[in-house]
């Protein structure tokens, strides 16, 4: 009993920081999805639930999550595959491995600003570089406009997002690699199986607790940019990337319907929960299952 006192003693403050950090607005924000306020500081009056069925009887929400759900799978393909492969390079021995993964998180830690300047550059149809290396490499006769149509918009953005979050990745599998004993390697060496058939039998086995760990944070992450979305094409062309923050934005700055918007916050919030929660669950069943 002094212990548990002890350690709640300890863990209180911060407990009562989140809280007022993150509780309290939660808590207005719900608040304001039952009310009709347009505009920051006007007044509101209480009307139930008829922002939610506002929302859910639109098409807008329906569609913004459907992109929130390809933006969030799509990139979560993306960046397993990049980050897998640049992990199993990096958990090699060769000179400059060090470095390598010192550096490799280089394109995590520049600022989105600097991302987003960077990429519009290299993609732009009139003076950007991608466009003259590929028409040299003959793939395409023309300038493309990445950003002009909703397929090419779409691809584009998870291209970029990816390619700035999957190093973060690559960090977190590297260091699931680090822990698996090199033992079994070198036995399953020894019993003749090959490089695909340690993979197979060793790395991707024992390599499931991280991969379900970054399935869930980046779910989470994928989910809530916002971003980069917004300053490559403020939810462009013709809505096409118009995920559910965007539409949170969109709703209540531009449409000038702060209630309504919070409402969208209130229903992602509570998609996200219920998420997270069946997940970490579904994660705890198949580790005490292994």
């Amino acid at each position: 009993m002094k212990n548990t006192t002890l350690a709640i003693a300890f863990v209180s403050p911060a407990l009562i920081f989140l809280l007022a950090v993150l509780g309290w607005p939660l808590v207005q924000a719900a608040i304001l999805s039952f009310q009709d306020v347009g505009v920051i500081g006007s007044e509101g009056h209480f009307i139930g639930l008829g922002n939610y069925a506002t929302i859910l009887g639109g098409a807008g929400f329906w569609q913004a999550l459907g992109r929130s759900i390809v933006w969030v799978l799509s990139n979560a393909v993306v960046q397993t595959i990049l980050a897998l492969a640049t992990a199993l390079v990096l958990n090699q021995k060769f000179p400059g491995v060090r470095i390598a993964r010192t550096w490799i998180i280089l394109t995590w830690i520049v600022p989105t600003v600097v991302v987003v300047i960077i990429w519009r550059w290299l993609l732009s149809s009139s003076g950007g570089i991608i466009n003259p290396l590929l028409i040299q490499a003959g793939a395409i006769d023309r300038p493309v406009g990445f950003f002009a149509t909703r397929e090419s918009a779409m691809a584009t953005l998870i291209m970029i997002n990816s390619w700035r979050w999957f190093p973060f990745t690559t960090l977190m599998m590297l260091a699931g690699l680090t822990r698996i004993p090199g033992d079994l390697y070198e036995a399953a060496r020894v019993d003749g199986a090959g490089t695909f058939q340690r993979f197979k039998r060793i790395t991707w086995p024992l390599l499931q607790p991280t991969l379900m760990v970054l399935g869930v944070v980046g779910t989470l992450l994928s989910f809530n940019v916002f971003d980069v979305i917004w300053l490559l094409t403020a939810g462009g062309p013709a809505g096409a990337t118009q995920t559910l923050p965007v539409l949170i934005y969109e709703t209540a700055f531009k449409g000038y319907r702060l209630s309504q918007a919070a409402t969208i916050s209130v229903l992602t919030t509570i998609l996200l929960m219920g998420f997270a929660f069946f997940a970490t669950r579904a994660m705890a069943a198949a580790e005490a299952d292994r």
